[in-house]
């Protein structure tokens, strides 16, 4: 029988402060799932971060503090969810290596996740061994703790199906050991750049961050992409990849008044400059109390830590007893 409890685990990787697309895609259905979860993690996945960031470690340390605080920020509750450090348990390295066997180097090349982010990076055949084995560490990552349900970016499904692959050939080889994974895909699966081009990512410096001021903002908004041929407020405007309504979609819940601004833009009428102005105001209603939370919990560094040392040694727990029973399934419980 599959386990009915509801385990949750989700995390970040500390290469820079999380944005809107963040915030969107994972954070709002981490908040809804560590109230409804019997239990939930939330990793920062620094051994992850380093597969493409090892000549880099401080970039890697330094933003530890900053995802665990835009969590925090955002509502994570230390009370609801366990806040870790990935490479503070060992056995998710351990249960790495045994998941290894368990996958065929044809197999990762195929991963379309693995060759989207091999090409962004322009590795090809020089790819390093860590990169192109994430999707097995990040198995490892997910069932450590047992967990069972991911919320998680459209772009990572395809890591989630290699996961349950892994899942079904350790059960039909050692016996039943794992559930199978379920995933949750945000409201907003990939929320895309302010230059209309690709996804928000903190590697492209095209997105609107939690921790950004009203007038970071503001200056991001002006300089948004929206209908090149829309030159003078009279012309009429086009509304499909006009990133200005796509996040007016997704931030303003005014949804009736959006949708006649909609109709005046595509008529003509309508300026630029007028709706870029109310999505910055919509955009600070959403950030404006995250930042200012953030701002409180940074004048305190080492409780932010304290935190993560704590849920650091809960998540050991819940590893050691996992690895126990994988070894006895292996056969591997010699003393």
């Amino acid at each position: 029988m599959e386990n009915k409890r509801k385990i949750v685990l989700t995390g970040d990787r500390p290469t820079g402060r999380l944005h809107l697309g963040h915030f969107v895609g994972s954070i709002e259905n981490r908040l809804k799932l560590q109230d409804e979860a019997d239990k939930a993690f939330y990793m920062v996945a620094d051994i992850q971060a380093l597969t493409d960031n090892a000549e880099n470690p401080e970039k890697v340390r330094e933003n530890v503090l900053e995802v665990a605080l835009d969590n925090l920020a955002c509502g994570i509750n230390p009370k609801k969810t366990t806040m870790f450090i990935q490479s503070e348990v060992p056995e998710i390295a351990e249960l790495t290596v045994l998941f290894l066997n368990l996958v065929t180097l044809a197999r990762l090349k195929r991963n379309p996740t693995v060759k989207s982010e091999m090409k962004d990076k322009g590795y090809e055949e020089n790819v390093p061994v860590g990169f192109l084995t994430y999707p097995i560490s990040q198995a490892a990552d997910i069932l450590f703790c047992k967990s069972n349900l991911i919320p998680v970016g459209e772009d990572q499904l395809p890591v989630i199906e290699q996961a349950n692959e892994i899942v079904d050939d350790f059960n039909r080889i050692y016996g039943q050991t794992f559930d199978r994974i379920k995933h949750l895909v945000g409201n907003t699966p990939r929320l895309v750049g302010i230059d209309g081009n690709s996804k928000m990512s903190k590697s492209l410096g095209n997105g609107i961050y939690l921790s950004d001021s009203y007038e970071i903002i503001s200056k991001k908004v002006m300089n948004m992409y929206t209908d090149p041929k829309h030159i003078h407020v009279q012309d009429p405007g086009k509304v499909e990849g006009n990133v200005v309504f796509t996040y007016l979609d997704i931030f303003d819940n005014k949804k009736e008044e959006v949708s006649l601004l909609k109709k005046q833009y595509e008529k003509g009428g309508l300026g630029d400059v007028v709706i870029k102005k109310r999505l910055i105001e919509v955009l600070e209603k959403v950030i404006a109390p995250i930042r200012e939370k953030r701002a409180e919990l940074a004048k305190n560094p080492k409780a932010v830590m304290r935190i993560l040392e704590k849920g650091t040694k809960e998540a050991r727990k819940e590893a050691k007893k996992t690895m126990q029973e994988v070894k006895k399934a292996i056969k591997i419980d010699y003393f």
